[in-house]
């Protein structure tokens, strides 16, 4: 199973942890989006009124603010929601746009989570107990903090664990669904990895890293003339707003549809290589702090900003790569779907594996009639993987076998594995190695452009009904 980015969990993590308590701010748009409860009835002077007064009178107690597909988001969800929104914004000293702008962007974003969770539960996707307790065991210690103190200061900046949990398990659930539904059909050619390797060779005194925000104004896929055209003047609105000395990342939080407006826009410190090439060229020119023109992809309208630039770390001038381990590796895969329960999948896996020490059937007969994989053809055979090639889950149970020896059930974020290594060798593959680095970066770029598009098409196909909006 080939490596995919990983969950961000200790951003996740330290930005809760940063969390500061709500404001009269964030209050305020709080009540604002609770309906007001109905005041009781005062009581009647007549005998007959008195059962109905002597009962308390109804009172609001929710409402919906959209309904997503089958599912719904309620007000009292978007005021919590809000609310937590503002205290991280504050805390990152990110300036907050207008409260009905950004109430009108968290509810977008919002209404897409409910629409990957939904796609994720259609797929059978899950995150166990056992896996998420070890995720924030993780944070914990990228944290420096025991479990005990870790919880404590949760309690401390007043984030109860109990939701803490279920939000890394949304953030674990929704990778899992996109290392399916895009991650894993990313192709990249050899052809591709040549032009990188010899683009990279040509640019090798020049190479840089540059820290960008961007602002997407997303395009439906299939729009109209009609819904491109009110989707350019929203990014003509934006960056109006630019030019008139708002701040970017206000203006981001405001109108960006990309996943990180509720951060300013701010996608970190990468090199070139692994940029979209229409980000590289748009900001060639710019000086730190100065903003492109508005672009136009195959997403939608963007517009970056060029936060800083630096020199690219120097890349080793000695050739002579340490040596590296490869292992050459086949699998079983079971996949977890709407009809095999996790349970299930471990349950034929054990059955399998049984037949296995029995002798009673051979790895690659059993491979190609039940893994779930497109090695099945080939008796569940990865060939040579390298260290990183594949998923930490994977990887660490591959790297405890011997030779020949065949692993109990594994779960990985593809499903559950029997592993068997079949030999391992050293050698000196610094050209393999630099052809795995550009395989890498360039799978990089293109996932996220994939990503993006990726979501452009859940949330043109989601039913989605807003209730007691102005839209």
């Amino acid at each position: 199973m080939r490596k995919t980015n990983q969950i961000q969990l200790a951003a996740i993590a330290f930005s809760l942890l940063s969390a500061t308590a709500g404001g009269a701010w964030a209050q305020a748009a709080a009540n604002q989006s609770a309906p007001p409860a109905v005041a009781p009835a005062p009581a009647a002077a007549t005998p007959a009124a008195k059962p109905a007064a002597s009962k308390a009178a109804p009172q609001t107690v929710d409402a919906i603010a959209a309904v997503v597909n089958t599912d719904v988001i309620t007000q009292q969800e978007l005021a919590k929601r809000m609310s937590d929104v503002v205290q991280r914004m504050r805390a990152q000293k990110i300036e907050l746009p207008p409260v009905a702008e950004l109430q009108k962007q968290l509810l977008e974003r919002m209404i897409l989570e409910r629409a990957e969770v939904q796609l994720a539960k259609e797929n059978g996707l899950s995150v166990d107990d056992v896996m998420l307790d070890r995720a924030i065991s993780r944070i914990a210690e990228q944290n420096k903090l025991s479990m005990a103190d870790f919880q404590k200061q949760l309690a401390h900046d007043q984030i109860p664990y109990p939701s803490f949990r279920e939000e890394i398990r949304q953030e674990m659930l929704l990778q899992r669904l996109r290392e399916r539904e895009v991650d894993n059909k990313i192709q990249i050619s050899e052809s591709e990895v040549d032009n990188y390797l010899a683009a990279e060779s040509g640019n090798k005194q020049t190479a840089q890293e540059l820290d960008l925000a961007q602002i997407l104004i997303r395009v439906p896929e299939n729009a109209s003339a009609e819904q491109i055209a009110q989707r350019a003047k929203r990014a003509e609105e934006a960056m109006q707003q630019i030019k008139s000395g708002g701040n970017f990342a206000a203006v981001a939080a405001a109108y960006s549809d990309a996943s990180d407006a509720l951060t300013g826009g701010d996608m970190g410190w990468r090199s070139q290589d692994r940029l979209p090439t229409l980000f590289v060229e748009a900001v060639a020119n710019l000086n730190p702090g100065q903003t492109s023109s508005i672009l136009k992809s195959a997403n939608g309208f963007h517009i970056i900003k060029l936060v800083n630039k630096r020199a690219a770390a120097a890349a080793p001038t000695d050739t002579a790569a340490a040596p590296v381990q490869q292992t050459h590796v086949r699998h079983i895969l079971i996949k977890v779907t709407p009809t095999v329960t996790a349970a299930e999948a471990r349950r034929r896996l054990t059955d399998l594996k049984e037949r296995l020490d029995n002798k009673a059937a051979t790895f690659e007969d059993l491979a190609k009639l039940n893994s779930n994989d497109l090695s099945a053809s080939k008796g569940g055979d990865l060939g040579w993987v390298y260290p990183g090639d594949t998923v930490p889950e994977f990887e660490r149970a591959m790297d405890a076998l011997k030779p020949g020896q065949v692993s109990d059930p594994i779960e990985s974020p593809f499903g559950y594995h029997l592993i068997q290594v079949l030999e391992r060798k050293t050698n000196d593959v610094s050209k393999e190695r630099q052809r795995l680095a550009a395989r890498m970066a360039i799978r990089e770029r293109k996932t996220e452009e994939a990503t993006n598009d990726w979501l452009r098409q859940l949330r043109d196909r989601t039913y989605v009904e807003y209730r007691n909006d102005d839209r």
